[in-house]
């Protein structure tokens, strides 16, 4: 089914394919939006369950990388190139998904998929959202405690370098010295924008540049686990009535790549959209070590530290760009919390070239 231009084209060709699938007289609502191009309805056909309806056009996301692109050719293609995001790939979404699957973890069900089209319709995992149940009031320790558990069961293995479920074949590219690059410059080319005060010239990106080589290329030697990369709080649904890790229902995951453990503990843990507690952040760190007896505790907690770091100062980038590149001032709200857990990394005495930078550079005074 190859995709038609224009609004009306787009909608004629979820049409079809929805009545391909056998839904043509499913009920469509449309769900709330996120920072990304994909748009999601939740559909209700006359009979069974619920189902999600995953709309992600081919034509408006700039090209993936493919697995042997050189640095090259990587800027040549653009941002999800550069950063090894799948560009919204449906084929991405259902190979990860069956991956996940396979570990008999609870990512949705795929119904149907054109990936050439970009449509998918996807198991409904309902509307228990971390962030929600813990905002109404659930409490939030075996919420965590389960999604922790999930984490140890992926980094219980090494994944594969192809993953192939329901047809679609996707490759795990590694969470690599340039992708890791790309995401710290995010900091240094759109902060200034976001905030005038700011000024990073030559000297001081050659400086945050030296900063920051040595613990991408602890990234990208660290890289052996299946790395969900968007693992926060409402991107996980409680599902209670399923067994052990199966209770976290998993979102969002298409961008995996192979990447260092501690990368999805600190998306969990350095949560852009709710709070998490020191205490909270340090309870989930020992359920990991007891799940992950073999590690050696202080060189994790300083790559915990020092790639939570570049996580933070790579949404901050991000959520720069989503101000004043895409007009969406939300985001600017979530941006204090991210420079409190920056604090909290940079408390880590290895760290303290970049806490000198930042103090020089983009001091507590500026970051308003």
């Amino acid at each position: 089914m190859k995709p038609e231009s224009g609004r009306s084209g787009r909608e004629a060709l979820k049409t079809d394919f929805l009545a391909a699938a056998g839904l043509a007289g499913a009920k469509r609502e449309m769900l709330a939006g996120d920072a990304s191009t994909r748009r999601y309805e939740r559909l209700y056909p006359a009979r069974g369950p619920s189902l999600i309806f995953m709309d992600q056009p081919p034509s408006v996301e700039t090209q993936p990388c493919p697995p042997k692109a050189t640095d090259a050719e990587r800027k040549a293609l653009g941002y999800n190139a550069l950063a090894r995001l799948a560009a919204g790939r449906v084929e991405a979404f259902v190979a990860c998904a069956g991956y996940l699957t396979s570990r008999g973890l609870s990512a949705p069900r795929v119904i149907a998929a054109d990936a050439e089209a970009g449509l998918a319709v996807l198991e409904d995992l309902g509307d228990g959202l971390y962030a929600s149940l813990i905002a109404e009031g659930m409490d939030e320790a075996p919420l965590y405690d389960a999604a922790i558990d999930v984490l140890a069961v992926l980094h219980d293995e090494r994944p594969p370098d192809v993953l192939k479920a329901s047809g679609a074949t996707w490759p795990l590219l590694t969470y690599d010295d340039l992708a890791l690059k790309t995401a710290g410059d995010l900091f240094t080319e759109w902060l200034p924008k976001f905030n005038p005060r700011l000024t990073f010239g030559p000297t001081q990106a050659a400086e945050w540049d030296s900063i920051w080589a040595p613990i991408r290329a602890r990234g990208e030697a660290g890289a052996s686990v299946f790395c969900h990369r968007d693992y926060h709080a409402e991107n996980l649904v409680w599902l209670p009535d399923r067994p052990g890790a199966a209770r976290v229902g998993l979102l969002d995951f298409q961008d995996a790549l192979r990447a260092h453990p501690a990368w999805d503990l600190s998306m969990l843990l350095h949560d852009a959209r709710r709070d998490v507690a020191p205490e909270r952040e340090a309870a989930c760190l020992a359920r990991y070590f007891d799940r992950n007896p073999q590690l050696d505790r202080a060189a994790f907690t300083a790559d915990f530290h020092a790639l939570g770091a570049l996580n933070i100062v790579r949404i901050l980038g991000i959520f720069s760009r989503l101000v004043v590149r895409d007009g969406k001032p939300r985001y600017a709200a979530f941006m204090p919390r991210l420079w409190g857990y920056l604090d909290r990394c940079l408390a880590d005495p290895s760290l303290a070239a970049l806490k000198g930078w930042l103090d020089d550079h983009a001091p507590a005074e500026s970051r308003a």
